[in-house]
C-alpha cells in the first residue's frame, strides 16, 4: 500500500499527524511560548503524537494508537497538573486537541486493532 492509500484508508492517522503537528505549532500560533510547562508539553506531546500517527501509516501497531490515546488524556488533564490552566490559549488548545487525538485513537484501534498487538495489516 503506497502513502496516498494509507492515508485514505487510515485517515483518523493521518489526522492525527496534523493534530500533533498542529500542537507543535500551537505556543508560537496562540502566543504562549512564554509558558514554559504549556510550551514544553505542546512540544513534546505533539512530536510524539505526529510520530505516532506517522508509524501507523506505514504500518499500523495497535500501541502506536494505545501510546496516542494516552497522550490525549495527558492532554486534556495537563493543563491543571501542569499549572496551566489560567493560560486560556494553551489549556483550550490542550484539550480540544487532546479530546481529538484521543477519540482518534479509540476510533483507529477499533478499526485496525484486533484487541492484542499487531504485526502490522
Amino acid at each position: 500500500m503506497n502513502i496516498r492509500e494509507s492515508i485514505t484508508t487510515n485517515w483518523q492517522d493521518f489526522l492525527n499527524l496534523l493534530l500533533g503537528l498542529g500542537l507543535f505549532v500551537s505556543p508560537w500560533v496562540f502566543g504562549y511560548t512564554a509558558q514554559e510547562n504549556a510550551a514544553g508539553n505542546a512540544y513534546l506531546a505533539g512530536l510524539i503524537i505526529a510520530a505516532m500517527a506517522l508509524a501507523a501509516l506505514y504500518a499500523f501497531q495497535e500501541w502506536e494508537e494505545w501510546v496516542s490515546g494516552i497522550l490525549g488524556v495527558w492532554l486534556i488533564i495537563a493543563p491543571w497538573v501542569m499549572g496551566f490552566s489560567a493560560v486560556g490559549a494553551a489549556m483550550y488548545s490542550h484539550v480540544v486537541i487532546g479530546i481529538a487525538v484521543l477519540v482518534l485513537a479509540i476510533w483507529s484501534t477499533s478499526r485496525h486493532g484486533s484487541g492484542h498487538l499487531t504485526a502490522g495489516r
